[in-house]
């Protein structure tokens, strides 16, 4: 019975990788966390990280997205990764942060073209839309690491306003930022911390309009007539 239930998990992998992709991305939403100040929670967050880098890897497979260019963008995010994981460098963190950030973007590209590639919405592609969008705001979280990086103070808080914003805390603006929702403590306050802050502001409402009321459109469009 074990078998056959690990072969139905195998197979709905393969079926809908980016369904894989999502629930990754939202379990490590919620372990994230715990690993900040866990002794070895840097490894395991950056160990969490490398999943969500191959699983990428692996929706992109799926996609019309070119296989190579997510594979040359990927392995030397993982690389540093690991570095970054086992012995933190500062001199590496805007290389690797811009790295990741361009990873994400291309996954979420690729995802997208996915998605707009034909006329009828699968269940994959369902999934999609959220791991899309969760690509998209870990590749902004990910510009915002750069920023801060190369621009000490660039985002402030109402607690400790005055030191660097943690991976949480710019991952929490990035979603507040891309949702539009506004709930976020987090407050750019350098030029370039603005304006990365400004363009994802265009990307969530661009994402809204052409990717989620397209697949809104064509779900009513499928149903059958009275």
């Amino acid at each position: 019975m074990s078998g056959t239930r690990s072969s139905w998990l195998i197979i709905g992998a393969r079926r809908h990788p980016s369904a894989v992709l999502l629930v990754v991305q939202l379990l490590g939403v919620l372990v994230y966390p715990a690993m900040e100040d866990a002794p070895g929670g840097r490894a395991a967050f950056e160990i969490l990280g490398i999943v969500v880098l191959v699983l990428a890897v692996f929706s992109v497979r799926a996609t019309p997205g070119l296989t190579w260019l997510s594979i040359l963008l990927g392995i030397p995010a993982v690389i540093l990764s690991l570095v970054d994981a086992f012995q933190p460098t500062v001199a590496l963190v805007p290389v690797s942060a811009i790295l990741h950030a361009a990873f994400y973007f291309y996954a979420a590209y690729s995802l997208l073209r996915y998605m707009l590639s034909d006329h009828e919405v699968s269940t994959d592609e369902l999934y999609a839309t959220g791991a899309t969008f969760t690509l998209v705001a870990w590749g902004f979280a990910y510009l915002f690491v750069f920023v801060q990086a190369l621009s000490p103070n660039s985002f402030t808080a109402a607690v400790d306003p005055t030191a660097d914003r943690t991976w949480m805390e710019l991952l929490f603006l990035s979603f507040t930022t891309l949702s539009s929702t506004g709930l976020s403590d987090i407050v750019p306050i350098s030029s370039y911390g603005r304006s990365v802050v400004m363009l994802e502001e265009l990307a969530g409402l661009g994402y809204v309009a052409m990717v989620v009321s397209r697949l809104v459109g064509l779900t009513v469009a499928r149903r059958p007539g009275p």
